[in-house]
């Protein structure tokens, strides 16, 4: 007993631990570590102490004594572009010298909201985990704003990939409004003073939210090589759900990736959310169908399109009665005892008093309220009665004559299909129009929109390179400052109620069943509990040699009386089958003597298996 109840302390003791060790979860120096590896340069804040003896002296008494886990300080590292690139912009220089603000005005809307006045600033993120990390802000709430950048060089499609990405963080949530990025496309008339809504873009690219519709753009622009006009193409809807990215209020990086074999790729924070290829994947499509129906063909008069018509032959049955009730008054109902037929449902309320400030030829004349008749409380019913009514099983209903198929049926009438005049084909969607600067057109009801890192790229090892050196980084410094694992649990319990329970089943579910399993069960006699007491001990062992020695007596008896039963009946076939034959005496003699032999074996075996053999069990 004394073991089990050191198993079962050991056990919650282990289950105790368990839990504390998943509480405190990573430090913040192994998420570093995790994520940006020796590229981090991470400063100690002890070794930030006195130099020479002094610092010595202090490092062995912190040996000495055990101290708390040390957080680790990140340093913010601007990223430096790396490879081919066609535009990077990290805003660390804390300026917009690069950036162009748009002067123009919106047309077809007031002139109150027509023009792109709303404020842009580079500086820090509200909550920065990394001082020193500048973005580009928006902090316009319910403006147009618009700003606008060159390309080092134009980018054309050929080729190598496209690979665009970005940071977006929406500081203070977001409640309707867009983060995305417009690529604009090259062209000599391309002002980007002059930047509007309407100015041509080859890519729309980024997120945006209204209400409940979380979305992720991705729209090219399309030239019809036969007329010369675009059309926008828009990626079909990603399956993840893209909730979390506008209310979790952490930096996340979203990333577009075309290839030349026109499949496309769309990642937020490096995992894909949507991929696809541009000729199967886009609506409206890139090619039209080869054919179309012909806007000219019409359908006969005398097409019919009904699969179903009245039976021409029916005939109404002549005992159809069209004028019959759905329903009738039982006549089997009878009036229940005490109901009263002069007592009204309701009465006006006899303790109701007229206002003082009723003016009757203002308001009319006055009426008590009606309250329900207490005399009718405690009887069956009250007012005139009347028989329930029933369901009339002579009811039919209006007579129709049966469906049958239409044997003139022609089907649904469609349009004949003709060659589409528009037909073209293009196997090549990848190749679009050349770009040559970048532009974040937006309007949005929520300030403090937090832009950084754009990248443009046609190497994926060059974006990933520069997405490790600066997002990679925040993600780090964001991932260590986070709360424990205890912590997020009980501000998760705050938001949803329900997580108590399944917090205190998670805990309490284990320990009751090891209090169960370790500490009962059935006690057995121990010679430790007879010393204990002047009771006397019964003598476990001669009780035990006495049954030993019944059941080997009761063995021996029934072995012997078989055996003498054997040898009576083998003694018997011997003498009948010498008086048979004498003249084979000598090989009966010989059989005999097998047979002794085969029986003294056959008694072996017996006694071997005899269940009255096995020991018996001593409890």
């Amino acid at each position: 007993m004394a073991q089990k109840l050191r198993l079962c302390v050991v056990a919650v003791l282990a289950v105790a631990l368990m839990s504390l060790s998943l509480a405190q979860g990573h430090t913040e120096e192994d998420l570093v570590e995790d994520i940006m590896g020796d590229e981090m340069d991470v400063e100690d804040d002890l070794d930030l102490g006195v130099a020479g003896d002094e610092e010595e002296e202090e490092e062995a008494e912190k040996e000495a004594e055990p101290a708390a886990p040390v957080i680790p300080k990140v340093t913010y590292k601007p990223p430096e572009p790396m490879g081919e690139h066609f535009f990077a912009e990290s805003f660390d220089r804390g300026t917009l010298d690069s950036w162009v603000l748009s002067k123009a005005k919106k047309e077809d809307i007031d002139e109150d909201i027509a023009k792109y006045d709303g404020k842009w600033s580079v500086e820090d993120m509200k909550d920065s985990k990394l001082p020193g990390d500048k973005g580009l802000v928006l902090k316009s709430r319910a403006k147009h704003h618009a700003i606008s950048a060159q390309l080092l060089r134009p980018f054309i499609f050929d080729t190598k990939p496209l690979i665009l990405q970005y940071e977006v963080n929406f500081q203070t949530g977001i409640d309707c409004g867009g983060a995305y990025i417009k690529l604009l496309t090259q062209s000599p008339d391309l002002d980007l003073d002059q930047f509007v809504d309407k100015t041509p873009y080859t890519i729309m690219f980024g997120p945006d939210k209204c209400g409940e519709d979380y979305k992720l753009h991705f729209i090219f622009r399309h030239k019809n090589p036969k007329t010369g006009e675009y059309e926008e193409k828009h990626a079909k809807k990603p399956d993840a759900d893209l909730r979390t990215y506008y209310t979790d209020k952490k930096t996340h990086l979203y990333t577009l990736v075309l290839n030349p074999d026109n499949s496309f790729e769309v990642l937020v924070d490096q995992t894909v959310v949507n991929s696809g290829n541009l000729l199967t994947d886009m609506t409206p499509a890139v090619n039209p169908a080869a054919e179309i129906e012909d806007p000219d063909d019409r359908k006969p008069d005398d097409w019919d399109e009904m699969p179903k018509i009245q039976d021409p032959d029916a005939v109404k049955p002549e005992d159809w009665d069209e004028d019959a009730p759905a329903q009738i008054p039982d006549e089997g109902a009878v009036k229940p005892d005490g109901w009263l037929d002069d007592e009204l449902d309701y009465i006006s309320d006899p303790e109701a008093i007229k206002p003082e400030d009723w003016d009757e030829d203002m308001d009319g004349e006055w009426e008590a309220p009606q309250v329900p008749n207490p005399a009718c409380e405690t009887a069956p019913g009250c007012g005139t009665w009347q028989r329930p009514n029933i369901d009339n099983p002579n009811y039919k209903g209006k007579w129709k004559p049966a469906m049958i198929d239409n044997p003139n049926y022609q089907g649904v009438w469609k349009p004949r299909k003709v060659a589409n005049p528009d037909f073209f084909e293009d196997l090549h969607p990848f190749r679009m129009s050349p770009f040559s600067a970048v532009g974040l057109e937006l309007w949005s009801m929520s300030s403090d929109i937090f832009f950084d890192n754009f990248f443009i790229t046609n190497e994926r090892s060059t974006a990933d390179r520069w997405a490790t050196d600066g997002w990679g980084l925040k993600k780090a410094a964001e991932g260590a400052a986070e709360p424990g694992l205890a912590t997020q649990m009980l501000t998760a319990a705050e938001e949803r109620p329900w997580l108590w329970v399944v917090y205190v089943l998670t805990v309490a579910l284990p320990l009751v069943l090891i209090i169960v399993f370790c500490c009962t069960g059935k006690k057995s006699p121990d010679a430790a509990e007879y010393k204990k007491t002047d009771e006397p001990q019964p003598d476990v062992k001669e009780e035990e040699e006495e049954e030993e020695e019944v059941v080997r007596k009761e063995e021996q008896k029934s072995t012997q009386g078989w055996s003498s039963s054997c040898h009576f009946s083998l003694a018997a076939d011997k003498k009948s089958d010498a008086e048979d034959s004498p003249a084979e005496k000598g090989e009966e003699e010989e059989e005999q003597d097998e047979n002794d032999a085969s029986a003294e074996t056959l008694e072996d075996d017996v006694l071997r298996r005899s269940p009255r053999t096995r020991r018996v069990r001593k409890d």
